[in-house]
């Protein structure tokens, strides 16, 4: 009998490098797959969460900032007041579920630049609440710069209408006097992304807001150097401990100041946050959060040594259960502080000198006790997990980086959160390595941290449905899966999404599915029809409870 090539059109098992049969939404990944294109808002959702800092194994970051920034203009076309509430749902989230705010900054930039009325109306609303400090109204002041100002000899000028004027002007009115005050106070001036001064003199008469009240109008006009010192200070109590910090010309009267007057660290002259006797102050001072992200920068200049008087004091608050505990430091982000603070290096942003340190051995065995206890107040789902990590080649490929420090590559990533997911679930959870092949995970409960870094993956291609295709053949019976990957898979017989199905009629019919993606590539191996599918994006420090929170029903 002749072979009829129409028998080998299947929809229940299809070579990867074709698309299944009967499924218009599928895309060529760039690896030569095919997988689930994503629909325009979780691609937009994946951009605010990941943005398009280094690129991936396959796509360079120009290109997949293109692409992005491509995804975000139809969204705005399409639903400009959707694409401002989410950009706002991500920058506020709490916990963070973006590791950088400046995707939510450059879309808000964007809807103001490119979106209708509607769009600059809920982006006129909205911007006190992304651009929460200094810094951020910065950098979307100079992204709408680019966007929506003008040519002129020097370069490009804003055009602030009246929304615009409206917009920045809500910084000003939002919170109390003395809360404006206080972000005033912390920073002045800042750089634009293109790297001009950006001072708040200039915005506050580009937005001339008016003042509610005697308070605020006597903060604006100190701003605009209208008003004097002493009549700011006696009526906004966080002007009157700027100015107090500002007075301090020696190390001794920040270190007074600091212990007698508790004057916020911020507020110091910048020579005096060089000073090593002024952070050993501030070790006892500064919150829990603030601790964690300045170790580097108390180590680089010497205030915190080995065996040192200010190193015993922060190793006290960095395993401090309670503390931990009050300040709802999550495990993710005492992971985070530990690699930021291992790599020893740090560029802040493109145009800065890099920063280096020597890490401190007790500092970093604290931070893995922080690690440790910061899962006192995350309860177990009581579901038993299946965790696949990526371990193919391109997993391999480029740092994800946090405050400009290197934190690993996607494996190791991949690897961490698996960790985290094993020690939360307390033994239902069994790891794999997956490439054309399944293998061994060193991933345990007690796995140490540290030890992640000197992991490579397995290399080779990749092949997601082997998760699905194991647990059937091993009989493996689980509530959920949850695979970390960066969604360039080609190698297998069947899809991931047909394998999965497979499993779900051998085996469990109701097992849930959870697909991490470790790049803002817009597609997924995740069948967006199937609701017990969820696709979620980066280094989201909510994500073992999301995971939680899913696999649960």
């Amino acid at each position: 009998m002749a072979h009829d090539p129409l028998a080998a059109v299947s929809a229940f098992a299809t070579p990867q490098t074709r698309p299944i049969p009967g499924r218009a939404d599928q895309v060529r990944n760039a690896a030569g797959g095919y997988v689930f294109g994503k629909d325009l808002w979780r691609k937009l959702e994946d951009f605010l969460i990941l943005g398009t800092t280094g690129g991936t194994y396959y796509v360079t970051e120009d290109r997949l900032t293109a692409d992005n920034a491509g995804v975000l203009f139809q969204a705005i076309a399409e639903n400009g007041p959707r694409v401002v509430e989410l950009l706002t749902a991500v920058s506020t989230a709490r916990p963070p579920r973006a590791p950088k705010q400046r995707p939510a900054l450059f879309a808000l930039a964007a809807c103001y630049a490119k979106g209708d009325a509607d769009t600059r109306q809920a982006a006129k609303l909205a911007l006190a609440k992304v651009a929460r400090t200094t810094d951020h109204l910065a950098q979307f002041f100079g992204y709408y710069k680019n966007l929506g100002g003008k040519a002129t000899a020097r370069g490009t000028a804003p055009v602030a209408g009246r929304s615009m004027r409206t917009a920045l002007g809500s910084w000003f009115l939002t919170g109390s006097p003395d809360d404006v005050a206080f972000k005033a106070c912390k920073a002045r001036r800042r750089k634009t992304p293109q790297g001009e001064a950006f001072d708040l003199r200039d915005v506050l008469r580009i937005a001339h807001p008016a003042a509610d009240d005697e308070q605020r109008g006597t903060l604006f006009g100190w701003i605009a150097g209208n008003v004097a010192d002493e009549r700011a200070r006696e009526a906004l109590p966080a002007v009157h401990r700027f100015l107090t910090a500002k007075a301090v010309t020696s190390a001794d009267e920040a270190v007074r100041v600091v212990t007698e007057s508790r004057v916020p660290w911020e507020f110091l002259p910048d020579a005096m946050l060089r000073e090593p006797e002024v952070w050993e102050a501030l070790v006892d001072t500064i919150g829990m959060t603030a601790l964690l992200r300045n170790l580097a920068r108390m180590t680089r200049i010497g205030a915190l040594t080995p065996m040192g008087d200010a190193t015993r004091r922060a190793v006290a608050r960095l395993t401090d259960r309670e503390a931990l505990l009050k300040a709802r430091v999550h495990p993710m982000d005492a992971w985070l502080a530990m690699r930021v603070y291992a790599s020893g290096k740090a560029r802040p942003n493109p145009r800065a000198d890099l920063q280096t340190w020597r890490p401190v051995p007790a500092v970093l065995d604290a931070l893995e006790e922080t690690y440790e206890l910061s899962f006192g107040a995350v309860e177990p789902s009581g579901r038993r997990l299946l965790v696949a990590v990526d371990s193919s080649g391109s997993m391999s490929w480029g740092h994800v980086h946090a405050g400009g420090s290197p934190l690993g590559t996607p494996y190791e990533i991949g690897c961490a959160m698996a960790v985290m997911l094993a020690r939360i679930e307390r033994g239902d959870v069994h790891v794999i390595d997956v490439d054309t092949e399944v293998h061994a995970s060193k991933v345990t409960p007690r796995t140490n941290l540290r030890e992640i870094a000197s992991w490579r993956p397995s290399g080779g291609g990749t092949d997601l449905s082997l998760p699905f295709t194991w647990a059937s053949r091993k009989r493996l019976h689980v509530d959920g899966t949850v695979v970390f990957t960066d969604n360039e898979t080609w190698a297998g017989r069947s899809h991931p999404a047909q394998a999965m199905e497979a499993y779900r009629r051998e085996i469990n019919p109701r097992v849930r599915v959870v697909v991490a993606a470790m790049t803002a590539a817009g597609y997924s191996i995740g069948d967006p029809k199937d609701d017990g599918v969820l696709n979620v994006a980066g280094l989201d420090a909510s994500l073992p409870l999301v995971v939680n929170g899913f696999i649960r029903p």
